[in-house]
């Protein structure tokens, strides 16, 4: 890996494939999940994201918290594109969420969820952290 790989003050797909981003572990695709909540675009969650609001500590738990948390992840950045949407803007979405395993509603992290273009022109959407824009 490099350090422009793991560089997440540009947009991770900008630079990268998304394929390559992804099997680096800079992303995490969560395209599945993400229909799931109705959004029909292939989605990732950029690492730094994922470590701020999803990724749970404890292995036991793991699987079931960080699958919960990332529907958390996508039904917010959801009604922020659908908010802004509605609003007739386009471009970045921000929107906060609990992080995990917090819960306790103390110091909401910022997430960003943008369209861009993916590796064949086709539209993607990333979530990233805000911190790191």
């Amino acid at each position: 890996m490099t350090d422009l790989l793991t560089n997440t003050s540009e947009p991770v797909t900008a630079t990268y494939s998304r394929a390559t981003a992804i099997a680096a572990g800079v992303l995490h695709d969560v395209t599945a999940d993400a229909r799931g909540v109705g959004i029909l675009l292939p989605t990732a969650i950029a690492e730094h994201a994922w470590t701020a609001a999803v990724a749970w500590p404890h292995a036991a738990s793991a699987l079931r918290c960080e699958t919960g948390r990332t529907w958390t992840v996508l039904a917010h950045a959801a009604q922020a594109l659908e908010r802004a949407d509605r609003r007739g803007r386009g471009g970045l979405q921000l929107f906060n969420v609990i992080p995990a395993p917090a819960l306790d509603g103390e110091n909401p992290v910022t997430l960003c969820a943008e369209v861009g273009t993916g590796d064949t022109g086709e539209p993607v959407l990333t979530i990233t952290a805000a911190a790191d824009r």
